[in-house]
């Protein structure tokens, strides 16, 4: 039986006209401190981004979500935070900003499995009930 760990996470934002607050789940980050553990998956519904927005240049979100993953993964190539340990670099990921990427504020629970609590966090808030 696997130890039940604490971990914090947030949904990943896209808000294509900031002025409108309008927005939809495209992502989730997880942290796990005890284990170092920094985790992200996206899933652009690009249908649904352009219903919000339909001039929204999804080049340059698909570049903006890429540096998002490249900040988790960490090291030299996501530049200075990359160097930063992954509770620090979970912590500036969700660091409140008005931008057309966002974050949903930090939340808390405890599991066992990690892989599957990322899995349900994506199947609850960014998938589309009904679709794939």
């Amino acid at each position: 039986m696997r130890a039940v760990e604490f971990y914090d996470y947030a949904a990943i934002r896209l808000v294509p006209r900031v002025e409108r607050g309008e927005f939809i789940n495209v992502g989730i980050l997880l942290s796990c401190a005890a284990r170092g553990h920094l985790d992200v998956r996206i899933e652009l519904d690009e249908a649904r981004a352009l219903a919000l927005d339909p001039s929204l240049d999804l080049a340059l979100v698909r570049r903006l979500l890429g540096a998002i993953e490249a900040v988790c993964r960490g090291g030299a190539d996501a530049g200075p935070i990359g160097l930063l340990p992954p509770r620090a670099r979970f912590h500036w990921l969700t660091a409140q900003r008005s931008a057309i990427l966002q974050t949903s504020p930090v939340h808390g629970g405890k599991c066992a499995d990690l892989d599957a609590t990322m899995e349900h966090l994506l199947q609850r808030m960014v998938r589309v009930a009904g679709r794939g």
